[in-house]
This record gives C-alpha cells, sequence and structure tokens, in this order.
C-alpha cells in the first residue's frame, strides 16, 4: 500500500543538573502558534513539515513530572488551562484507544518513549502514568558506552518509523537523565487513485523568479474543493482510506504571506464545513521531503522557559535529582506517490473524457494537513514550498 508516508519523531532531553549532582481545540491553537513562529525562522523557499499532535504529546507526558511554575507555562503554552493534568492524561489515553479502532485502509502508529540513563531512577508513579496514559515504553541505555547508546535510540526510533526516519539522536550529553520520545508513523491509501501513467514532469513556481520541475501527478476522481474568494485561497480535500484526509490549502498567486498571517483553527473549521464535491482533475507534485528542527527557542519564545532552567520543577520525575530540559528535537517526513500498481489505476472509472473535466493545479506553494477525522486532530501540518527539496 503506497500513498502517503507522514512521520515525525520529537526527542525531549532531559540533564541532570551538574551544579546539583476541550482536547483537539487546544492542540490546534498550538498547532498554529508553532506554524508562525517556525515560519518566522524558516528561509524562503524552504519547507515546513511537523506533528503538532506529536509535539504536544511529548510535552504533555513532560508536564506529568513537572510542579510550579515548570508546569503552569507547560500547561499554558499548551492550551490547557482550564485543565488538570488528570484530565489531559486521560485524555491522550482516549485519543490513543480511538486511534486504535480506525486503523482499516491504513497505518497509523503513534507511540511514547522514555530512554533512562542507566543508574538514574525516576519516580515509580511518573513511570506508572507514562504506561498508563500514553502507553510508553521504557528502556536503559548505558551512557559509558555512547556510541552505542545512540545506536540504540536510533534503531528504536528507525524501527518505529519503519525506516523513514534514521540517525535522528547524534550523540549524548553524559549529563542526560532522560530522553522522551514521540513517534508518529502514517501511511494511507488513496480513496481516488491518482493514474500513474499519466505522471509527467511539470513547472513548479517556488516563487516569482524559481521555478523547478517535478514529477506531477494527475488524479480524476470527485473531491470535495471550496474557493474562499475573500480569503484568497482555495481549498481541496483529499481523503485516504479509512478515517484521515489530505487538506490542501492552495493560496491565489502572491497570497501566501497574506493567508499565513491570517489562518487559525476557526479557518480549518470554516474550510471543513464548507467544501463541496465535485468531479475534476487535480494535479499534485510528487515528492518526499524530510524537516528536522531544533524546538527549544521557539517554546521558550512561545511561553516555556522555566523547562529549560536550572531551577526547574520536576520534582514529579525525581526528587532527588534536579532536572532540566537541554534540547527538544523534532524530525518530521513526508512522501507523497502514486497508489497502487499501474493496472489498478487504469480501472478507474472513465465516466467522463478527462480533458472535458474541470482541473486543479498545484504548482505553487501551498499548506498541507493530515487529518484524523474521527479524533478530529491535525496529525502532520506545513508548507510546501519546494516539493525538489529533500
Amino acid at each position: 500500500m503506497r500513498g502517503i508516508f507522514a512521520n515525525c519523531v520529537l526527542a525531549a532531553l532531559l540533564l541532570a543538573g551538574t551544579w546539583a549532582d476541550h482536547h483537539q481545540n487546544h492542540h490546534a491553537d498550538f498547532a498554529f502558534a508553532l506554524y508562525k513562529n517556525l515560519n518566522a525562522k524558516t528561509q524562503a523557499g524552504k519547507n515546513i513539515f511537523y506533528s503538532p499532535l506529536g509535539i504536544s504529546t511529548a510535552l504533555s507526558m513532560l508536564s506529568t513530572g513537572a510542579g510550579g511554575d515548570t508546569h503552569s507555562q507547560l500547561f499554558s503554552t499548551l492550551g490547557y488551562g482550564a485543565l488538570n493534568q488528570s484530565q489531559v492524561n486521560e485524555g491522550f489515553q482516549h485519543f490513543f484507544h480511538m486511534l486504535g479502532h480506525s486503523q482499516e485502509n491504513q497505518k497509523l502508529d503513534i507511540g511514547n518513549a522514555v530512554v533512562l540513563r542507566a543508574g538514574f531512577n525516576p519516580s515509580e508513579n511518573f513511570l506508572k502514568e507514562i504506561k498508563d496514559y500514553y502507553s510508553g515504553h521504557i528502556f536503559n541505555v548505558d551512557l559509558i558506552k555512547p556510541a552505542e547508546a545512540v545506536a540504540e535510540i536510533n534503531a528504536y526510533i528507525s524501527n518505529k518509523t519503519h525506516d523513514r526516519i534514521k540517525d535522528m539522536v547524534k550523540d549524548l550529553d553524559q549529563d542526560m537523565a532522560m530522553m522522551l520520545i514521540n513517534y508518529v508513523y502514517f501511511k494511507g491509501e488513496w480513496e481516488e487513485r491518482f493514474i500513474k501513467f499519466l505522471t509527467r514532469k511539470a513547472d513548479f513556481h517556488v516563487d516569482d523568479t524559481t521555478k523547478v520541475q517535478v514529477d506531477m501527478m494527475t488524479g480524476r476522481g470527485n473531491y470535495d474543493i471550496y474557493n474562499d474568494a475573500d480569503n484568497h485561497t482555495t481549498i481541496i480535500m483529499v481523503p485516504y482510506k479509512g478515517s484521515t484526509s489530505m487538506m490542501i490549502v492552495l493560496p491565489d498567486k502572491g497570497k501566501m504571506k497574506e493567508v499565513e498571517g491570517y489562518i487559525s483553527k476557526e479557518h480549518l473549521r470554516h474550510w471543513r464545513n464548507s467544501v463541496s464535491q465535485r468531479s475534476f482533475l487535480l494535479y499534485l507534485p510528487k515528492f518526499s521531503i524530510s524537516v528536522a528542527a531544533c524546538l527549544g527557542d521557539t517554546l521558550k519564545e512561545l511561553g516555556i522557559t522555566k523547562a529549560f532552567e536550572d531551577n526547574a520543577d520536576f520534582s514529579g520525575i525525581s526528587d532527588e535529582t534536579m532536572l532540566k530540559v537541554s534540547k527538544v528535537s523534532h524530525m518530521a517526513s513526508l512522501s507523497v506517490t502514486e497508489t497502487g500498481t499501474e493496472a489498478a489505476a487504469v480501472t478507474i472509472p472513465q465516466v467522463m473524457v478527462v480533458s472535458a473535466l474541470p482541473h486543479v493545479v498545484i504548482d505553487r506553494p501551498f499548506l498541507v494537513f493530515i487529518m484524523e477525522r474521527s479524533a478530529r486532530s491535525i496529525l502532520f501540518m506545513g508548507k510546501i514550498s519546494n516539493p525538489t527539496l529533500m
């Protein structure tokens, strides 16, 4: 089964201080705050891609062991102000349970792990909550053999993302006490298959002066579409078999910055409720990208500062060892291709002559959202400015 692969891994690294031997709505606010911060830091013409769900999950696990201002900053930034930790934990438990029942015709794996330095013993209650609410896997690594520890962690991540994300961890600080890992792996099959033998070379306009050659796929089917003239954008929903869809947000020419400036969860809801089904040709680039980011500065700018300071309060993890977050690393990859074999593609019902259909061409930068419909959550989101950048 081919069509799309989307993966993300986020690792939050906690150091032992050497000086002292309503669920989807909250996530959507955080998702767009993240986007606007990352976009401001991203060079023109570069891609943005990340998993809001993955990042929220890892930070929520971290909040389970936080106290005081450290905890309140995490909750405020994540949009959990009206909730308590038990409600957040139970919300994730319910969410993972829902996803476990929406697997038909797609593969969606979301999981968590806690990597412990040999000799560091966190609170049994913290580990129990990670296991019970976040289905967390816990294992130890020996920092006396750092190369072997790095290899073990990378092997775990690679296995969980089906080899889509490799060698994410480059080295480990000798003061590391614990690493939190969240991974999200998605593989889906298009509901309306792209016609493989019609894939052809075409221009993609990165900006007014730059164009690149891409493999442009051709899809003929019934897609949900909405032209939002007031907001200078066209919305196309491309569903997968199962409970997941890709939303493509294609700004009018020259309007990307304007769309990025106003976009919010309210716009996403409006677009989702406004689309209507039409039969047309969809031309979409075939591409594979991978984007890595260190999120420390971004999270600090969004309000999570205490967790990175020497006096951070992670007493819920250990009341014996002073802990702080050293770095938060995130990597996500996305591969969009035709689905199925060439023979299967030609079985698509030819109700109309192809050339007579209206068409939408995705030949300039666009925003992309991969959303799980039953839980109404954004699994992945980003901006594809140049499909040829790996």
